[in-house]
């Protein structure tokens, strides 16, 4: 499971645009229970006097807030891996709206430097839910009272840290909102910067011009001498108490969580191959009672693993250890998470103790620690790497084995796949003495799509993060999905594309696996 989503905590839209009379600023206004978030910059709709300095300047801005704790706590638990590991993403989605729709700006994201409060207000029309100086933010205040100066922002329409900062260009304007944060997550999470959330607008130079003559703020309207004297009218974006499940704000966590276990996979090193591609990764798990655990005298350090070739009938490692592609008798492997450790080697055939003829079936890999206390002794039937005298196209038969039919809402399913080439003709012989083969995908991704209408529930995530690719080891291929990030009551089907080498791109099969997500009431 490489992805987890965290769903807003609190969001408002903040604004210095007028009311429907021209007149009265909609300063005081809150919009913290809309299911809208709104960014817009007007320029002009009112001029004072002749001076192109007086032509009126009307925004509006985006507060949103997450729950870092939640974040922190997946942290503490080992199910979010630790910085530098993951990635986090802000997402807000955009909403279909009948106003015009800006084209080719820039927006940006910046963290919040105080507290403010959500609010109740829902008019973002006419700017009519006023605090009152009462509970909820608007573009003068905070939180709380203006009286004396509390609850109010430093600078109109918030406060906010310079650094660090994020932009995001929008050619077309109709686009979702989706920025790396993960510097500002992991200074939330380290307690460098409090949490307050970030604030979205225009970049200054889409933002509308004003100049004062000193250069400082003019009531509610800002100084901004580079701002634009066009108009960017409307952006939005659904808000957390959108109707729509997969369209509320979150931070998105997406890591590489793939286990890739060779051990089925296992090919002796060869000269058509390049060095990278002769080393196998094979893994060690440690279950106890069920439950992976930590070896007690290796904990999270290293290590070792020696080869053995079999006896004469292949059933236990026998003779001296054989020596590896480094020259050595044994290599050293590491931890990588509870309970699981692996090590990287490669071997050549010559290096076999019985002669340069005797094939090897079997491999044996023998755990240990460096006081020769042997923890574990794994079997590997090695292959070959071979050419062939034509090209490839294959085709696949896949099942998903373990399927169900339903899932609860807060359940983490593993999903096992069985796949071979679609057209394998086995011999009466293979049939009578063989399980049916499983051939391992080594890159090989999924998706998600709600079957009531094909939204795209999780997309593909092939790119640097990597965090929908499947594992696999000696049973094949897997991978793990976390029913949170789907809304219960629906039917999904799973997808799956294969990376094909030769094409340089992703494949999608085309079976479809449905489920269903329930909820506890139902």
């Amino acid at each position: 499971m490489g992805i987890k989503r965290y769903k807003a905590d609190a969001d408002n839209t903040i604004v210095n645009a007028y009311q429907s009379n021209l007149s009265t600023r909609g300063t005081g206004s809150n919009s913290g229970q809309s299911d809208i978030m709104e960014v817009f910059s007007i320029y002009g709709r009112q001029t004072p006097s002749s001076s192109a300095a007086s032509a009126s300047q009307e925004l509006s801005r985006i507060l949103v807030k997450f729950p870092i704790s939640d974040i922190s706590s997946d942290r503490s638990a080992a199910t979010l891996p630790a910085s530098g590991s993951v990635s986090f993403y802000l997402r807000l989605f955009a909403s279909k709206s009948s106003k015009a729709v800006p084209k080719d700006y820039k927006l940006v994201v910046q963290a919040v430097s105080q507290s403010w409060e959500e609010g109740d207000g829902l008019d973002l029309e006419n700017y009519k839910d006023l605090t009152k100086d009462g509970v909820g933010s608007n573009w003068m205040n905070a939180s709380g009272s203006s009286s004396a100066g509390i609850g109010t922002w430093t600078t109109v329409g918030g406060d906010y840290h310079d650094s660090p900062t994020y932009v995001q260009h929008l050619s077309s304007g109709i686009g979702d909102l989706e920025v790396d944060i993960s510097g500002l997550v992991e200074s939330w999470i380290a307690g460098t910067k409090g949490n307050y959330g970030v604030g979205v607008r225009l970049s200054s130079s889409y933002e509308a011009y004003f100049s004062s003559s000193d250069g400082s703020n003019s009531g509610s309207v800002l100084n901004n001498p580079s701002g634009s004297k066009k108009s960017y009218y409307t952006k939005r974006f659904f808000a957390r108490g959108s109707q729509y499940f997969f369209k509320r704000p979150v931070i998105e966590a997406r890591w590489d969580s793939t286990t890739k276990d060779d051990r089925s996979a296992f090919h002796w090193s060869s000269s058509l191959a390049s060095a990278d591609d002769n080393l196998n990764t094979i893994y060690l798990y440690n279950y106890i009672r069920g439950k992976l655990q930590n070896i007690p005298s290796a904990g999270t350090g290293h290590i070792y693993v020696s080869l053995y070739s079999g006896s004469s009938d292949n059933t236990a490692p026998s003779g001296s250890k054989l020596v590896l592609y480094n020259g050595n008798t044994e290599i050293t492997g590491g931890y990588v998470s509870t309970g699981i450790y692996s090590c990287s080697l490669a071997i050549t055939k010559s290096t076999s103790p019985r002669g340069a003829n005797t094939e090897i079936k079997t491999l044996y890999d023998v755990w240990h620690d460096n006081s020769g206390n042997e923890f574990f002794t794994g079997t590997i039937s090695p292959l070959s790497f071979g050419g062939q005298t034509g090209t490839r196209e294959p085709t696949y038969y896949i099942n998903i084995t373990n399927l169900e039919n339903e899932y609860m809402r807060d359940q983490t399913a593993r999903f096992n796949l069985y796949v071979r080439n679609k057209y394998w003709s086995p011999t009466v012989y293979t049939k009578a003495t063989q399980t049916t083969p499983t051939t391992t995908i080594q890159s090989a991704s999924y998706r998600v799509i709600r079957i009531l209408d094909g939204l795209e529930a999780v997309a593909h995530g092939t790119g640097s993060d990597l965090h929908t690719v499947l594992s696999y080891d000696v049973s094949g291929n897997y991978f793990d999905l976390d029913m949170k990030l789907l809304e219960p009551g629906y039917e999904y089907g799973l997808k799956l594309a294969f990376y094909d080498t030769e094409l340089s791109s992703w494949q999608e099969q085309r079976p479809i696996f449905k489920f269903r997500v329930k909820d506890y009431e139902h």
